[in-house]
């Protein structure tokens, strides 16, 4: 599905990345010498990066693919709890080593943050409940008094800000609160990818999915990293590679029902 895209993917991915030298002291070393490094992630990105909240398992294809490289290094994996409203300052401000919950590669972050190659790529769909009469198809959810409800920070936010032309934007401060305003009726939809969707679809008896009609806006995922340290950078590029090439990302995204939406080469 994603093959004729897959060029334009890995050069978004690459738009951007530092050309500096390399850095004298790189995460690398500390990571070596700490035998841990510590991974942002956020709690709640079902089939990504998800802390049930009964059993605290985490699971998800991030959380696999976290482990696989603490694997690879020959170090501990300390997951820290972060969001992507928190994401820029938690990545910068040395809070973790890299974060690896799906981000979306968006030209903000791109001036802030460093990515991999793209392990997955999603567009936008929209969630509203199966007693709205409103919103039936995708066409109707830029219309006159409809509201569209996102999450401050996610990706959505700019998106829909830059598309919407009848439609009443909502800006939330959390996921949880975006998808409050839909159950209760003072919104109409909100916006999410294909992992958070199958999550509402799987854990709600409200939510009804809307898809749009073709390709709405295609966004790579990657994994991000503070900007300027080269071999820390090559070094999770080269995991990155060999997770693909040797199948275990493949077998991860299909343990978690993604394998629609991972970029495999």
């Amino acid at each position: 599905m994603l093959s004729p895209l897959r060029f334009l993917l890995l050069t978004t991915a690459l738009i951007g990345s530092s050309n500096t030298a390399f850095a004298q002291s790189s995460t690398l070393d500390r990571v070596t010498t700490n035998q841990t490094v510590r991974v942002c992630f956020w709690p709640d990105y079902f089939g990504i990066s998800y802390r049930d909240p009964k059993t605290r398992q985490l699971s998800g294809i991030d959380v696999d693919m976290a482990k696989a490289l603490g694997r690879d290094l020959g170090v501990n994996v300390e997951f820290v709890d972060s969001s992507f409203a928190r994401l820029i300052d938690d990545v910068t401000q040395d809070r973790c080593d890299i974060a690896m919950f799906a981000i979306g590669i968006t030209p903000q972050r791109q001036e802030k943050l460093r990515f991999t190659r793209p392990h997955m790529a999603s567009d936008i769909y929209a969630i509203t409940t199966k007693s709205n009469r409103r919103i039936r198809q995708w066409k109707d959810i830029d219309q006159p008094g409809s509201v569209v409800a996102v999450a401050k920070g996610t990706l959505h936010e700019p998106v829909m800000k830059e598309k919407l032309r009848s439609a009443t934007l909502k800006v939330l401060d959390t996921p949880h609160a975006r998808e409050q305003e839909v159950e209760s009726g003072r919104a109409d939809v909100f916006m999410t990818d294909f992992p958070f969707s199958q999550r509402m679809l799987r854990t709600t008896d409200w939510a009804r999915l809307v898809k749009p009609d073709s390709v709405y806006h295609l966004t790579p995922y990657a994994w991000a990293m503070r900007p300027g340290d080269d071999r820390w950078h090559a070094r999770v590029e080269q995991f990155l590679v060999k997770a693909k090439r040797s199948g275990e990302l493949k077998a991860s995204a299909e343990r978690h029902g993604l394998l629609p939406i991972a970029v495999l080469d």
